[in-house]
């Protein structure tokens, strides 16, 4: 069977809510990077997406983008019936032959959405765009003034623009003043730093919980005292505790006996997921990352005889410095973790630091260090889609 790599990069709109995924998959036997055949590349993402798999499981009631060759466009090759629920993106190297521009016609005609990736405007293109729903421009290719540029152009036609490779505060502050429509990068995954920006009182008080229930001196009593202080914590912890995923033959009525029947370590990972899930103005999908990263990185882990509790916390922070908008390293001077622990959040060193960095690539679809890694890629797909299955199960329980 061949083996599937699989990444699913959100694509939020103005209110940071999820609109859509795009589908990064990759396969084959070798665990290349890359595919040298596009064909194959698409051929895979829609049998594994559309079928093996199924959209419901991987998007949800969202939409899915997945990239189109000139082959699929012009050829002969399936594509996927869902059209309300796929949209096609028309990749960037597809010239604009009478021959490309009427397949997409006749595609936009069949209902499909159709997007224009990796999109810099020239006036040859004018065929396409005109028949284009969504334009993506990266805006790592272009300046300030091109990008003004662009937009001022492309506000001509009636498509809506999406960023590209939004890596920060100042790029979606000015897509945003621009009228993009959506934002897709890494803006939502990784830090958000602003300097002299003083950290919400919200945030803070999270940081400070984390700090304390990681703190292995902290006693039973002053972890069950610290948890009682904040009502709505305690409330939403013991909700979560006597739901069907724990299966306890009775009911849990007090933070004590959480602590007594759970133990320390799985109390405090449920309680600093729960302070994480309470930063509200982030968007929904930033944490169900957390959440896939960390229940994947707990089995693979366990896999390797290694600590999965470990694991999970390991994958649960990984996204703290975007849900705090700090930098990793200055956290961690803050957050009493174990060496291991936060030489894998770091940089990435030791055994577990391997791992979270194989799982924060699979994530992200950088198959160049999944292919780099020591890991199955059978394994590793396997225990991706084990993770989707367990991240959305927890979620539901936060709710």
């Amino acid at each position: 069977m061949a083996n599937v790599f699989i990444g699913r990069q959100p694509i939020f709109d103005r209110q940071n809510r999820v609109f859509a995924y795009e589908l990064l998959w990759r396969g084959g036997e070798a665990n290349q990077a890359g595919f040298a055949d596009g064909d194959l590349a698409t051929t895979q993402v829609m049998l594994n997406a559309l079928t093996e798999i199924g959209l419901d499981r991987l998007v949800g009631d969202r939409l899915a983008f997945i990239n189109l060759t000139r082959r699929f466009l012009i050829g002969d090759r399936p594509l996927p019936e869902m059209t309300e629920r796929v949209v096609l993106e028309i990749l960037e190297d597809i010239e604009p032959t009478a021959e490309v521009v009427a397949a997409v016609e006749r595609l936009a005609g069949l209902g499909y959405t159709i997007a224009l990736d990796d999109f810099l405007y020239r006036p040859a293109l004018a065929p396409l765009v005109e028949r284009a729903d969504i334009v993506k421009i990266d805006l790592l290719a272009l300046d300030t003034g091109d990008l003004r540029e662009h937009v001022a152009t492309l506000r001509r036609y009636p498509v809506r623009l999406l960023a590209e490779k939004v890596e920060n505060a100042r790029q979606h502050a000015l897509c945003m003043e621009l009228g993009f429509d959506y934002f897709q990068g890494y803006f939502y995954a990784r830090p958000n730093v602003v300097e002299g920006r003083r950290m919400p009182a919200n945030q803070m008080a999270v940081l400070q919980l984390l700090a304390a229930v990681q703190d292995p001196d902290i006693t039973d009593g002053e972890l069950e005292d610290l948890i009682r202080q904040d009502v709505g914590l305690s409330w939403r912890l013991l909700r979560y505790i006597n739901s069907a995923r724990f299966g306890l033959n009775r009911e849990i009525d007090s933070i004590r006996q959480a602590i007594t029947l759970l133990g320390r370590r799985i109390l405090c990972q449920i309680t600093s997921l729960l302070a994480m899930a309470g930063l509200g103005e982030k968007p929904p999908e930033l944490l169900m990352t957390a959440l896939i990263r960390a229940h994947m990185t707990a089995r693979l882990c366990e896999a390797r005889g290694l600590d999965p509790d470990a694991g999970y916390t390991a994958g649960l922070f990984s996204v703290l410095d975007a849900l705090l908008d700090r930098p990793m390293t200055e956290l961690l001077d803050d957050l009493p973790l174990s060496a291991e622990l936060a030489d894998a959040l770091r940089d990435g060193r030791g055994e577990l630091g391997g791992v979270l960095t194989t799982v924060i690539a699979y994530d992200t679809a950088d198959w160049s260090r999944v292919a780099d890694s020591a890991l199955d890629p059978e394994l590793l797909n396997q225990t991706y889609l084990q993770a989707i299955d367990s991240a959305g199960e927890t979620a539901g329980l936060l709710n």
